[in-house]
């Protein structure tokens, strides 16, 4: 069984509702309950910022300081586990709001390279009432799902694809300006062939290694399996032909596709443009047509999938947070739910407005009530 890493302390300082906020915490199962607004999903979101990438709800930083305070906020998180202890602090100073290299880390109190090396000792996976409408909503939705799904397996995969928008956004920059600079469209190019094959062929082999996990599930359990697959120009040429030469193609189709783009000012083919098509297998049914209960339980399963894939990979079990996880499970899928985040053997945050739901956990998991900007033992 993978080791878990867990946070056994969190602090929070002028952090969304919490001017001040340090609580003790214990590995397992976690339990957030309290009204609508005290501020539940706000540190689920304060531990979505120990990974890369600007948190679960992808908020600007200025929108994440307290109102109220200096303009910035400090997350400090103690990790512990079978190494040991780490500590990994995180946050921007008053002002400094200007893109996710504005956020500073430090791990054991030294500065980290990039927000990438607190991988090394956590991966944070989670689920947001948000994206109960992954399956119907925009391709961008299901392809961000998605890399956050290969970082959690692949550090690297979050500066691919950085760099891929950056080259992209030169490009989109020249096409609309008209330029006809062939050096400087050459050279872009080339950088978003190399960049936009390698996020493609990470994107194909989680969703490879991904379906084999879930073809581990039993046919007739309370999460359905999905079968699951990438629609894209990329991701079909990468399953036929060598990376290289894919990159050549690639390549040319940026090039003979300058008119056509320079006409639509801005790139129409790449990785950008790909989408995770997924069907619920036992309905042999797509994801979209099925109804509001079967996506959140086809979701629920793929997120499940994947905790236990990246702790195979990893060799430790991911952090999730869940939330407002139980609200639309009924009472068989919670325990069911419950159960399997025992046996994942991670630390599991789930959020939900009446601790009852919860009950089947008593004696299981940590019980703390949020009342705007306090956080206690559930009485």
């Amino acid at each position: 069984m993978p080791a878990q890493n867990h946070i056994s302390k969190l602090t929070l300082t002028n952090f969304r509702n919490y001017a001040a906020l340090t609580i003790d915490l214990a590995p397992g199962a976690v339990v957030f309950s309290g009204d609508n607004g005290a501020g539940k999903t706000n540190l689920l979101e304060a531990i979505s910022f120990l990974t890369p990438g600007r948190g679960l709800r992808r908020a600007p930083y200025a929108d994440v300081a307290r109102e109220g305070g200096d303009g910035g906020f400090v997350l400090h998180a103690r990790l512990d586990g079978p190494d040991g202890q780490v500590e990994i602090g995180t946050g921007i100073s008053g002002g400094d709001t200007a893109g996710e290299g504005g956020r500073r880390v430090r791990i054991n109190g030294a500065p980290a390279r990039s927000a990438e090396d607190m991988l090394e000792w956590l991966r944070v996976v989670w689920l947001t009432p948000a994206m109960d409408a992954l399956f119907t909503g925009p391709a961008a939705d299901r392809r961000r799902f998605l890399d956050r799904l290969v970082l959690a397996i692949d550090p690297d995969h979050g500066q691919r694809a950085i760099d891929y928008e950056k080259a992209m956004r030169g490009r989109n920059r020249l096409l609309t300006e008209g330029s006809r600079d062939d050096r400087w469209f050459d050279a872009i190019e080339t950088q978003m062939a190399e960049t936009g094959v390698a996020i493609a062929a990470a994107r194909a082999e989680m969703v490879r290694l991904l379906a084999a996990m879930i073809d581990r599930l039993p046919d007739t359990g309370p999460f359905p399996q999905a079968d699951i697959g990438l629609s894209g120009d990329l991701e079909a040429e990468i399953a036929a032909a060598p990376a290289v030469d894919v990159e050549e193609r690639f390549r040319r189709t940026l090039v003979e596709g300058r008119d056509r783009d320079r006409a639509a000012g801005r790139t129409l083919e790449g990785p950008h443009r790909s989408d995770l098509v997924v069907r619920h297998r036992p309905k042999a049914m797509p994801a979209e047509l099925c109804s509001t209960g079967e996506q959140k339980a086809l979701l629920v399963g793929i997120v499940l999938s994947h905790a236990r894939l990246t702790g195979e990979m990893s060799g430790m079990t991911p952090i999730l947070l869940l939330d407002e996880i139980a609200a639309h499970l009924d009472s068989g899928r919670r325990a069911a739910l419950f159960s399997i985040l025992e046996d994942l053997n991670c630390q599991a945050f789930m959020t939900g407005t009446d601790a009852a739901l919860f009950s089947s956990l008593a004696g299981r998991a940590q019980f703390l009530t949020v009342d705007h900007g306090r956080v206690g033992p559930t009485i």
